[in-house]
């Protein structure tokens, strides 16, 4: 299946980073935040990707322009300027590059795809959130009920201690715990292509109009996701996938 990937915004919460690279360029272990999100697809099967690109489109062209040279140790002969590598990076992914312009919204940036999607369902999420999800599962899900779009609904982890109080006792206290409550958009979308027919143009922003215009229709499905998820926006965000990821990432596949 087609994988649509926004990589297309500014970034500006992450501007020790995003002054020099776009945000999906990022590096956790070594590797753009946007590899990791791509290899969760690829190990699920969908490695037909779809990069929505617009603030510093140069910088990820160069990457998957270059990805074999920097992926591998190689020999070089100066002379023939023949190249002899020593291992390559594996992967088997076809990757499209699409410049849709630095002022575009997200969901101008989903109808500039239209033409390389066709009339296929598809997926598509953002370029800065890992997770540890089941895209099987999703699918299965939204095959099953039939509708125009699915989201994968999160619950990310609070940045503060939870109490839970009984009058002026604290009955429970926990440590940046998982949120019980309050469902969010996580991405991890899979869409109909009549969903392209929602969005107006350049400026729709995708989680405005298209998206309500889903609601009221009845055909926006959440996929609940229970598991790890977590959106890069900040220094502190990046930091902490640092360390996750040091440890063994729990999104890792």
């Amino acid at each position: 299946m087609k994988v649509i990937l926004l990589a297309g915004g500014f970034g500006t919460r992450l501007a020790e980073y995003t002054d020099v690279i776009p945000k999906p360029m990022v590096p956790i272990g070594g590797k753009p935040i946007l590899w990791h999100i791509m290899r969760t697809y690829a190990h699920f099967g969908h490695k037909d990707f779809y990069v929505a690109l617009g603030y510093k489109a140069e910088v990820i062209k160069e990457y998957f322009l270059n990805y074999r040279a920097l992926n591998a140790d190689f020999t070089i002969d100066l002379v023939s300027g023949t190249v002899r590598p020593h291992q390559t990076d594996s992967v088997d992914w076809r990757v499209t590059l699409v410049n849709t312009g630095d002022a575009t919204m997200t969901g101008g940036r989903v109808k500039r795809m239209k033409s390389f999607i066709g009339n296929e369902t598809f997926m598509l999420t953002y370029g800065d959130g890992v997770a540890g999800i089941d895209l099987d599962a999703l699918l299965a899900f939204h095959r099953s009920h039939g509708k125009m779009v699915t989201v994968s609904a999160v619950r990310p982890a609070a940045r503060f201690g939870e109490l839970e109080l009984d009058g002026a006792r604290v009955a429970s206290f926990k440590e940046k715990p998982q949120l019980h409550e309050g469902w969010i958009n996580g991405g991890y979308f899979v869409i109909e292509p009549a969903f392209f027919d929602l969005i107006d143009g350049d400026g729709t922003l995708l989680e405005r109009e298209p998206l309500e215009q889903a609601v009221q229709a009845g055909q926006l499905m959440a996929y609940r996701h229970d598991g790890f998820w977590h959106c890069m926006d900040t220094k502190r965000d990046h930091e902490l996938l640092e360390s996750l990821w040091a440890k063994g990432a729990p999104w890792a596949v």
